[in-house]
């Protein structure tokens, strides 16, 4: 998710501003539904940690709770060096994934494979790894923050495959990376 103006969180590293209906929650499930392993920076993951133990929240909406079913029933592969353990289910910690890792994860997977996290996910763009970026914008200006995309250095050529516009504003919108050569 992201503000307009290209940001995951405000200057004071905030996201009170993000839009997320019911309908929205609804639609993501489905997406989350399709991937079998998620990637994640430090930062995200411990964002998205909270979802482990939603399920079982009756102070939570039931479109959350189903969302945080299929979370917990995805695998996750954290990558950080700074992180000492994770404790969320099907959660492996590691220090490094390499493209040679990223390649083996993708022939063995029958299902999506998901990254989350700026840092991580313009590493891997860098390296050509990623096949499709998948955004929600929401329409709000936040002015600053961490920028969805990070030190790319190059330009990345993108084409639509698909988008979805929300009652609450919110538009989703997923792009096929163009391969360069």
């Amino acid at each position: 998710m992201t503000s307009l103006d290209g940001y995951i969180n405000d200057a004071e590293g905030k996201f009170d501003w993000g839009q997320i209906s019911e309908e929205v929650h609804r639609f993501a499930e489905k997406e989350q539904a399709n991937t079998g392993t998620t990637i994640y920076g430090r930062r995200m993951f411990e964002t998205m940690a909270v979802w482990d133990t939603l399920a079982e929240d009756p102070s939570v909406s039931q479109a959350e709770r189903d969302f945080a079913v299929i979370w917990q029933n995805t695998d996750k592969i954290v990558v950080s060096r700074s992180l000492p353990e994770v404790k969320t289910a099907r959660t492996r910690l590691v220090r490094e994934l390499s493209a040679g890792d990223i390649g083996k994860l993708k022939a063995e997977s029958a299902k999506d494979i998901n990254v989350a996290g700026p840092t991580l996910a313009a590493s891997y763009l860098q390296q050509g790894l990623i096949d499709e970026i998948s955004i929600y914008y929401i329409p709000v200006v936040v002015g600053g923050g961490t920028p969805m995309f990070q030190n790319i250095g190059a330009t990345v050529r993108l084409k639509r495959l698909d988008e979805r516009a929300f009652e609450n504003g919110v538009t989703f919108v997923r792009y096929a990376v163009r391969k360069s050569g």
